[in-house]
């Protein structure tokens, strides 16, 4: 992906018993991509999402979309 490292963060609405997603937006100004991953997993698996991708998750999620 990049020699960047990944600052990950939660949503501070993750208080709901530990089914969440961790994301590191520190890489979508230099490198256009926002890296995802289960919080419960760190070490896991990262699924790295496009700016736009993202940004169309995160839109569908707040309009109910999905």
């Amino acid at each position: 992906m990049t020699t960047e490292s990944p600052r990950w963060f939660k949503s501070s609405y993750s208080e709901n018993g530990g089914n969440c997603v961790e994301v590191a937006t520190n890489l979508a100004p230099a490198h256009g991509v926002v890296p995802v991953r289960d919080s419960k997993a760190p070490t896991g698996p990262t699924l790295t999402l496009t700016t736009d991708a993202f940004t169309a998750f995160v839109t569908g999620v707040k309009t109910a979309q999905f």
